[in-house]
């Protein structure tokens, strides 16, 4: 039998953002909130990866809370069960696992103009009444499968990386992975170790340069915590060095050389002895098209006489093999799927119902977009984490999330301070901002690079992607300006 309870705020995911939120409500005092997670677990995107090799490609001290520190990292990338620790004890120091209730999928969200609030209906029945809601679902969390002639018939084991089946033993399988992404890059290495034949699919392959990952030795752990300041300056320093990354990718792709040439000089070193494979795995696009990944590991795997890349294109999918267009034809007992998630997609299938009844795909009809990647006109109280073009190529989404955070908050004091029941942006706002972010990346990288990437949709228009530095959405995002909203 289903249940229907109201709260104040309904926050969707237990991940960076929703966790974060929750904790930031409760320090402002907005204690009248539920956190909704699909999940049995909190954490998001790190408690949904598991596969061999997961770990963050950007340095643990900024992928973490500005507020929450944790001096403890045990290295300069931390692995995945790391990080979800983390989240675990941060949840349980701000007192919002209390607050959080698991197994419960969203299935719908519906503002209900009578209340002047959000109705939010559960996978199992139940309804949540809110005055406003939150999401925090993130962009990397539906897995995305490759649209392959026959790939129901395959026989053999498969699984995609995001729903990583330990219970199969690769030892001395033939083995294909499709796809050479940042989740690939990853396990690739670990998976052939373990295989008896691996073939890897690539399409596109990626730009990658060094990780310049080590272990933090005990002594500077030991700094980080008791020194005041040491664990802070040590992040502003990752920070600005990040920030840097950025010049290139978001001012002119021209002043990308440097990246190149180092990636180039990773390719020759760590592939000295073989030519073919060089060329292979060495992309013809501008650095930066696509995501820039960081390995020390993926190109020394692919050296290995298990391994082969295969660059010609998947034909069909047989029920023990693959065949590629030119006619060759693999063996295989386990196919993984290293081919990312789906983001912009993934916005477009929400089932979120506006004022009037509007859908939020009729609002996105001509694109997915939003007032500094959070509010929608036509949405009142709906705010997003991690919404339309606040992803990043070169720093850590943890710190946008923290920006957008503060832009609800300031939404919210200043619908107390009016006695407002609803905020919303004004259209000609939303416009406005987003012509302006669109001019900016049409000269970006992104979309002069020469690379077809997720950060587009359909009709090559970026989504994803904020383009510029970080400080700069900071110091537009992190207080929101009244005259661009409609309080009621």
């Amino acid at each position: 039998m289903s249940e229907r309870s109201t709260t104040g705020i309904v926050i969707v995911g237990s991940g960076f953002a929703g966790l974060g939120m929750g904790i930031r409500l409760k320090q402002n005092g907005f204690d009248d909130f539920v956190i909704v997670e699909k999940s049995e677990a909190l954490g998001g995107t790190w408690h949904d990866n598991t596969y061999p090799g997961c770990a963050c490609d950007v340095p643990s001290h900024m992928y973490s809370f500005s507020f929450e520190l944790n001096p403890g990292w045990s290295r300069m990338f931390a692995p995945q069960p790391e990080i979800r620790a983390y989240m675990e004890r941060t949840a349980d120091k701000y007192d919002v696992r209390k607050h959080i209730r698991f197994g419960a999928a969203v299935d719908a969200m519906e503002y209900d103009e009578d209340a002047r609030g959000w109705t939010v209906t559960l996978a199992g029945g139940d309804v949540i009444a809110a005055r406003a809601v939150v999401s925090g679902v993130g962009a990397l969390h539906i897995p995305s499968f490759p649209d392959l002639p026959g790939i129901e018939r395959f026989q053999g084991t498969a699984f995609h990386s995001a729903e990583w089946d330990h219970s199969y033993d690769f030892t001395g399988k033939r083995v294909a992975v499709i796809g050479t992404g940042a989740s690939a890059i990853q396990f690739v290495p670990q998976l052939a170790k373990q295989a008896g034949e691996l073939v890897l699919f690539q399409r596109t392959a990626p730009w990658i340069q060094p990780k310049p990952d080590r272990a933090f030795p005990a002594p500077m752990r030991k700094a980080f915590e008791k020194l005041p300041g040491t664990a802070r300056a040590f992040r502003n320093g990752i920070y600005w060095t990040l920030e840097a990354r950025a010049v290139g990718f978001t001012i002119d792709p021209r002043l990308s050389g440097p990246q190149e040439k180092l990636a180039r000089w990773h390719i020759k070193r760590q592939i000295p002895d073989d030519p073919e494979l060089r060329a292979k795995v060495t992309p013809d696009y501008t650095i930066g098209c696509k995501r820039v990944l960081l390995s020390n590991d993926y190109y020394p795997a692919l050296t290995r006489p298990n391994v082969e890349v295969e660059t010609s294109a998947i034909a069909e999918v047989r029920e023990n093999s693959i065949v590629t267009g030119d006619g060759r034809e693999y063996e295989v007992d386990a196919i993984v799927y290293g081919t990312g998630f789906k983001v912009v997609d993934a916005m477009s299938e929400w089932r979120v119902i506006g004022r009037d009844g509007v859908k939020i795909q009729e609002a996105w009809a001509d694109g997915i977009e939003a007032h500094h990647g959070t509010t929608i006109p036509g949405f009142p109280n709906f705010f997003m984490m991690l919404g339309p073009n606040t992803g990043l190529g070169h720093n850590s989404v943890v710190f946008m999330i923290e920006v957008q955070i503060q832009h609800v908050l300031s939404l919210l004091r200043q619908m107390q301070e009016r006695g407002a029941q609803t905020v919303e942006p004004r259209p000609e706002a939303m416009r406005a901002y987003n012509d302006r972010l669109q001019r900016r990346l049409r000269r970006a990288v992104w979309n002069e690079g020469g690379c077809d990437s997720w950060y587009l949709d359909a009709d090559g228009v970026n989504r994803t992607l904020w383009p510029g530095h970080t400080f700069e959405f900071w110091a537009g995002a992190r207080k929101a300006r009244a005259r661009e909203y409609v309080f009621s």
